[in-house]
């Protein structure tokens, strides 16, 4: 087992380290898997005092936001109405919105959504103010706690990888903690292409146009 007193750069034997099997529910629990996964003990607070956790919780929320950057079936919200400000016809954005676009159905071509300076920028016609409601598709993110599990655990895995190149670089802890990987994310794509509601031609929703999203691209992004 490594020893972790002094600097978080340590070396430890694989045939002593436990790795993670558990599903975790909580930050706390993500943060002891991956700290079993570098061979560190477990800890009963998220003390950011400490230098291993410290690395480890910000390693876990840098990734959980990566991964629902890429936009899945449980953080995506199609058709969702925005009201602009009565006063201000601005509309405010949420602190959890990650991106938007404008519905195409309801839209077309009439916006070009962004999110800018804490408000809805419409590209297209250079304004931030809105006469009207707009129909937007949202990109939510979540605490980790209201992931859905699939998703927490390949977060998790994730974020133990990169822990494992910071905090110990051995090649054969990363090859080891990348194959955990795979496996947490090929469940999530199988997750995925049942939840999504995808046809053959990117249909879904009962929608008649094609969407460029579609589960098989998740294969190939890393």
């Amino acid at each position: 087992m490594g020893d972790s007193s002094g600097s978080p750069f340590f070396y430890l034997h694989l045939t002593d380290m436990p790795f993670p099997t558990n599903a975790a529910s909580t930050e706390l629990d993500a943060v002891n898997q991956i700290l079993s996964s570098v061979g560190q003990a477990p800890v009963t607070t998220l003390d950011l005092q400490n230098p291993e956790v410290f690395t480890a919780v910000n390693t876990l929320r840098e990734q959980s936001k990566q991964v629902q950057l890429e936009g899945w079936s449980f953080n995506t919200e199609r058709h969702y109405v925005l009201t602009p400000d009565t006063s201000t016809n601005k509309i405010a954005v949420p602190s959890n919105m990650l991106a938007i676009d404008a519905n195409v159905p309801k839209h077309q071509d009439k916006y070009d959504l962004v999110l800018r300076n804490g408000f809805v920028y419409d590209r297209q016609n250079h304004t931030d103010t809105f006469t009207k409601d707009i129909t937007a598709d949202i990109l939510w993110f979540w605490d980790f706690q209201y992931l859905p599990p699939g998703i927490q655990a390949y977060v998790t895995a994730k974020a133990a990888r990169m822990c494992a190149t910071k905090m110990v670089g051995d090649a054969q802890l990363n090859q080891l903690l990348q194959e955990q990987e795979a496996t947490t994310r090929a469940a999530v794509i199988e997750e995925e292409c049942n939840q999504g509601d995808y046809s053959f031609f990117g249909f879904r929703d009962g929608d008649n146009y094609y969407t460029s999203y579609q589960p098989f691209q998740a294969l190939s992004r890393q």
